[in-house]
């Protein structure tokens, strides 16, 4: 219960009130304050929560997330610092596709072998905004209830906002749908990868293009864990942008072609990116999509995309492959989904949300393609579905051989 000023006790001398240096300002004029870390100025996207205890540089960096604000429902983000290895984005630029992080706790000194940088700097260097000190489980409460909101998240050290302003403008934000962001985060250009993934105490390992299963990924947003993994199974990898015309990726006489994660509203992207599925499709080239590039191939057979309320965002999803039976604990980073009721008959399912029904995989009967929701290459998470690679390797040389 509120007092009266003249009821209130009277504060320790010398006790200063923290003024808020940062402002979650929501489309619905909910503001949340709290304490800038990070870069300064205003960013503007949709709010999203992420479940996940580990791996918070791998998501600030993970192309799926651009334009969005990601909120870590676990409060303590940075106590293990950050360095230049974890990096999700192919581009190792600054620039990246998140627009800002919403954190709990403020951040401690690190304290981890690994760590060259404190959060704070990184943030910084990469230009994302950030705020401390808010209950991010009311805001996660929030979003549950009423969906994934736009906001402007500002960050201002000495502490002035113009509210209405910000109110103002995250009002007027445009909704996700219908958004095609993947144009800022796509290569631009075709390049060759090798990189393979971090052992210790080497690191990062490499592999020479020679005799391997030769592989076109189309990058939508493609993390590097998952092009790692590529070169790890034993293929030659080419990454090509998500505008390469699919007579551009047959004549690099792939054995199998990679479609990638990325941002935005599926159908947006569609509008370029469908034409040259079906096409790859049609040439019964084994196929093998992750989120974003599971979303078109379901566009690409006629099926249709939704936007979810929520969305799946964490390291801790519980998904059934219907074809082994197995429940596996995956990573997961999208608020759309395919929706099962709209694909044709050569189009089954093969992995299903055990928290919501939602699909999360399918093959086809005819052609040699298959796809899934969730994200195999576990950075963050768990490597339950590392599997998923060497299954689309086996296909590439059964394919192959009866061919040959």
């Amino acid at each position: 219960m509120l007092q009266d000023d003249a009821a209130a006790p009277a504060q320790p001398e010398g006790w200063a009130e923290p003024v808020a240096t940062a402002l979650l300002v929501l489309a619905d004029g909910t503001i949340l304050e709290g304490f800038g870390i990070g870069a300064t100025g205003e960013a503007a996207g949709e709010v999203c929560f992420n479940t996940a205890m580990t791996g918070y540089q791998e998501i600030l960096t993970d192309p799926s997330y651009a334009g969005q604000i990601v909120t870590f429902t676990f409060p303590h983000i940075g106590n293990v610092g950050t360095n230049d290895e974890d990096l999700e984005s192919l581009d190792a630029a600054p620039a990246s596709g998140v627009r800002g992080a919403v954190i709990a706790s403020a951040v401690t000194n690190p304290s981890n072998w690994r760590s060259s940088s404190h959060l704070d700097g990184w943030l910084k260097a990469r230009g994302i905004i950030g705020i401390t000190g808010v209950d991010t489980r009311a805001l996660t409460a929030l979003i549950r209830d009423r969906g994934m909101p736009n906001a402007i998240l500002a960050n201002d050290p000495q502490g002035r906002f113009d509210r209405a302003a910000l109110s103002a403008k995250a009002a007027s934000l445009p909704p996700m749908e219908g958004l095609d962001l993947v144009p800022p985060v796509t290569s631009r250009e075709s390049q060759n990868w090798g990189e393979t993934v971090w052992q210790h105490p080497a690191g990062y390992g490499s592999r020479a293009a020679g005799e391997g299963l030769k592989v076109v990924a189309i990058d939508y947003g493609v993390k590097r864990n998952i092009l790692r993994l590529l070169a790890k199974a034993g293929c030659d990898v080419t990454v090509v942008p998500a505008t390469a015309s699919a007579d551009e990726v047959l004549a690099l006489k792939p054995d199998g072609v990679f479609l990638s994660n990325g941002p935005g509203d599926p159908a947006a992207t569609g509008e370029y990116a469908v034409p040259v599925i079906r096409a790859l499709l049609d040439q019964k080239v084994p196929t093998f999509g992750i989120c974003l590039g599971h979303q078109l191939m379901g566009l690409a057979l006629g099926g249709r995309t939704v936007k979810m309320s929520q969305g799946h965002h964490g390291a801790n999803h519980p998904v059934k492959d219907r074809t082994t039976g197995k429940v596996e604990i995956v990573s997961m980073n999208h608020g759309f989904a395919v929706d099962p009721d709209s694909l044709p008959a050569n189009a089954v399912e093969t992995h299903v949300s055990l928290f919501d029904g939602s699909n999360c995989g399918l093959t086809l009967t005819d052609r040699p393609a298959f796809s899934v929701q969730h994200h195999p290459e576990a950075s963050p998470g768990p490597q339950d579905s590392h599997y998923l690679f060497d299954r689309f390797v086996t296909l590439m040389r059964e394919t192959k051989s009866s061919n040959a």
